[in-house]
């Protein structure tokens, strides 16, 4: 976004908080031009990611319609194929059968590939986005660019119709996703899962209603609630658990023996890979697990002392120096993990590599303000506004590493090269895959443990006090640990403490100021300061605070491990093309919330792992998870990543079947 752009935007939201009946009359038509270099299917994956960045942020479901759609034009390209066989097409999946008694066409194959995909794809999104004209009416004009008639309908594709085997095809996929437990018709919104907690109006000091410390809090907002895409999901009220039962959709590569069911007030909750429960807070006794929970909430607001660009401080964030965190490193004991996340030694990003693999040549220093790297990282992986949320990032990055020129289209990196066709869709499915089950295993235990967020549990202990010392002042099992320098008590004569003291013995953090210190987004930062703990604040917008689900686990450790694995397996390389991948965010045109970066940040990468690892630190150094929340997700991904690509390879070559 351009700094006119978000002055403007910066306008429009002012005049929408400050009038709440005020809403723009239409969202803006969703546009994407095709490309003619690009393959059929990679035009319609970057007009799905360009619908996605205009819909509803809702991770699950995305990934739903990631994996759907590419399921879709695998299966279009495979029809034509003697050694695939398709996924839904002539098969039965879970009970549910697409009969297909064939098709012969007099069309050249490549022409009868691309419109069976665009068909099919184009039936298929209109239905899905039905309530949303802005993006039918985007898929409308994309299709009328590619040169289709959208009035053509007919499913009889045995007359020989390319077009028809689309539709049919596309109804076919309708009708599968219309009974995979998702919920579509409904909304996807639960059908027995209520929240705990009472909501938090975070615009309030402290956290005095939340009843158990160890459960999801929604939260209260008074106005608009604007979800990760920056669109206006509900005005006033509490934010609603968004996939609390989606153990209940039918996956992809997940089985039952990766699934225990679990019963809550009489109603049952699916789990896949059940990690076990995170630590919990016993308010009335300092037992391990109560241990375990202080250390994790009080490190996510450590971890928010470093969101300062004018610390003075500063990191080389190449990989010469960050990045190669091996998996047999990730910590399970609480001091393995006190040690993998302390901020002076380093562990959870890595030691670097010593050479680019590629040009065998030393990475080049990238050496920049930590208080940006930290925001920008923050900011990047958090799929913010008009982003393609978690699963769909990871889908541009494909499309990224696609593109290089020093990529070459080999599956798994052995024999021919691929005509881009096949490379796109035999990836798109196995990426889309992936996402899909990771999105249903993460949620499944999202729903199942219902684990409350940072901004809930920090606000709670601070209200009890400190734990740290029986004999100090606003002591309490339930409070806060005490940390020189991050975490300490209001005394006399701190410029905390009020104009009557009415704050002494209260916990203060030294951490981000908080939303409240900016005004105006495009010129001000808020910075780092020492701040009342009972008003912290995760590194996001006013309208946003957190996501609108469970902690315990995080889906962007789930889904970017699960991807980065996936990426190593497409590919057969574990780097980047060229040994690097980059992104730049440009000086003060990145951020969203605050002015920043303060420089131009490129983020790097040297493997698809390292870039994987960032985005789960990046959750933390945002305030939206903790570090409990953080490896069981990494270790998930790894699983469903090898569980899918070992079920494709049966689809791609269907001897492979058992």
């Amino acid at each position: 976004m351009s700094t006119q752009q978000g002055f403007i935007a910066f306008i429009i939201t002012t005049i929408l908080t400050a009038c709440p009946g005020i809403r723009p009359p239409t969202a803006p038509l969703v546009i994407y031009h095709p490309e003619p270099s690009y393959s059929v299917a990679r035009n319609w994956n970057e007009m799905l990611l360009q619908i996605i960045r205009n819909d509803f942020a809702r991770p699950v479901v995305h990934a739903r319609n990631l994996f759907q759609t590419s399921a879709l034009m695998y299966d279009a390209w495979a029809v034509f194929d003697d050694t695939a066989e398709p996924y839904l097409l002539g098969q039965t999946v879970d009970g549910f059968s697409c009969p297909f008694a064939g098709f012969k066409t007099e069309e050249p194959v490549e022409e009868a590939r691309a419109t069976v995909i665009s068909y099919a794809m184009y039936q298929f999104l209109q239905k899905r986005f039905e309530s949303r004209p802005n993006i039918n009416q985007g898929i409308d004009r994309f299709f009328l660019e590619l040169g289709y008639d959208k009035n053509e309908g007919s499913q009889n594709y045995q007359s020989g119709s390319a077009a028809a085997l689309g539709n049919y095809l596309a109804e076919c996929m309708i009708r599968f996703a219309a009974e995979d437990g998702a919920n579509e018709a409904g909304g996807y919104s639960n059908n027995y899962y209520f929240p705990a907690n009472v909501g938090l109006d975070a615009t309030i000091p402290g956290n005095p209603n939340l009843t158990d410390p160890n459960r999801w809090q929604p939260l209260i907002f008074r106005e608009c609630f604007v979800d990760q895409s920056g669109q206006c999901v509900f005005s006033g009220g509490e934010t609603p658990f968004v996939g609390a039962e989606w153990g209940n959709v039918r996956p992809f590569a997940l089985t039952k023996t990766d699934l225990k069911t679990y019963s809550r007030d009489g109603q049952s909750f699916k789990v896949y890979y059940d990690p076990g429960s995170p630590p919990l807070l016993n308010p009335e006794l300092k037992d391990d697990s109560s241990e375990a929970y202080a250390w994790n909430f009080a490190t996510t607001a450590e971890w928010s002392a470093e969101l300062d660009p004018k610390s003075g401080k500063a990191i080389d964030i190449s990989p010469a120096a960050i990045g190669n965190v091996g998996s047999e490193n990730y910590p399970e004991t609480l001091a393995q993990y006190q040690a993998f996340y302390d901020a002076k030694t380093g562990e959870a990003l890595g030691s670097g590599y010593d050479l680019n693999p590629r040009t065998h040549q030393p990475y080049a220093p990238n050496i920049v303000p930590l208080g940006d790297f930290t925001r920008v990282l923050a900011e990047f992986w958090a799929d913010g506004p008009n982003s393609e949320t978690p699963p769909g990032h990871w889908f541009v990055i494909l499309n990224y590493v696609s593109d290089h020129p020093e990529f070459k289209r080999q599956f798994k990196g052995e024999g021919e090269v691929l005509e881009p066709l096949e490379w796109d869709v035999k990836a798109y499915f196995t990426l889309g895959a992936a996402m899909h089950d990771a999105a249903i295993a993460a949620w499944s235990i999202k729903g199942w443990y219902d684990y409350v967020r940072p901004i809930s549990a920090i606000r709670y202990m601070a209200d009890h006090g400190q734990r740290s010392d029986p004999k100090a002042a606003n002591y309490s099992a339930a409070g806060l640990p005490l940390v020189p320098g991050l975490i300490e008590l209001v005394k006399e004569g701190d410029a905390l403490a009020g104009e009557n003291n009415e704050n002494l013995g209260k916990i203060k953090l030294f951490a981000w100021k908080g939303p409240t210190a900016v005004q105006n987004p495009i010129i001000d930062t808020a910075g780092v300061a020492w701040i009342l703990a009972e008003n912290w604040w995760p590194y996001q917008r006013p309208n946003f605070v957190t996501p609108p689900f469970a902690g315990y686990i995080s889906g962007h450790s789930t889904f970017s491990r699960a991807a980065a694995d996936i990426l190593t397996y497409l590919t057969g390389d574990n780097y980047f093309p060229g040994g690097l991948g980059e992104f730049v965010a440009h000086k003060n045109d990145f951020l969203v919330f605050e002015e920043g970066p303060s420089q131009t940040i490129t983020l790097q990468w040297a493997t698809y792992q390292d870039a994987s690892d960032q985005t789960s630190l990046s959750r933390i150094w945002g305030g939206i998870h903790v570090p409990a929340d953080d490896i069981p997700g990494r270790l998930i991904g790894m699983k469903i990543a090898k569980e899918v690509s070992q079920k494709v390879e049966t689809y791609f070559d269907a001897k492979l079947k058992p």
